[in-house]
């Protein structure tokens, strides 16, 4: 067979598409509406205020650990709000239910002052929020953070340290 064959069969291998790190929830879909149980229990607000099950696949190469986010860039405070900050997931899990971290991870402060996940709570009247889950593939076994970082030195030290993202989006309003 002539050279040119083979370069031209290893440029269409090589333009595959790799397979993509991908997240997905049983409880939420991408594109859809959170429920009740994803929805805070105060500030007005009456939910379950339950994290949903996450699952995610397909990691990059050289994962060494997970971070978890979900944030709101619709909220109107002038920049966004995390609803859940967890980090220093091990490698190994590939599933949270319910917002159940791991023995080793550790949460972040959200913007509620908590240590968990923070359920949706849009302001009454304004339209849906727009409400992004985040599983970040970090090239770190463990972030280098004090035990009270704020979600945006925790963000940032995601941001510096990943190797992949996969997100799911949901909305909710009231």
């Amino acid at each position: 067979m002539k050279p040119s064959f083979w370069y031209g069969a290893i440029a269409a291998l090589l333009a595959l598409p790799a397979s993509a790190f991908d997240l997905h929830s049983r409880d939420v879909r991408d594109g859809g509406t959170l429920t009740t149980q994803q929805v805070y229990q105060g500030f007005g607000c009456e939910g379950g205020n339950r994290a949903p099950q996450l699952t995610w696949a397909k990691a990059p190469v050289g994962t060494k650990s997970f971070a978890v986010t979900v944030y709101d860039p619709d909220a109107p405070t002038g920049s966004g709000w995390w609803h859940w900050v967890a980090y220093d997931i091990p490698a190994t899990v590939t599933t949270i239910d319910g917002g159940a971290v791991p023995a080793g991870a550790r949460q972040g402060r959200n913007d509620y002052g908590t240590k968990a996940f923070g359920g949706a709570c849009p302001p009454l009247g304004d339209k849906p929020h727009r409400y992004i889950f985040t599983v970040h593939a970090l090239k770190v076994d463990k972030l280098e953070v004090p035990e009270e970082a704020s979600a945006a030195l925790i963000g940032y030290m995601i941001n510096a340290n990943r190797l992949g993202k996969a997100t799911l989006t949901a909305k909710y309003g009231r």
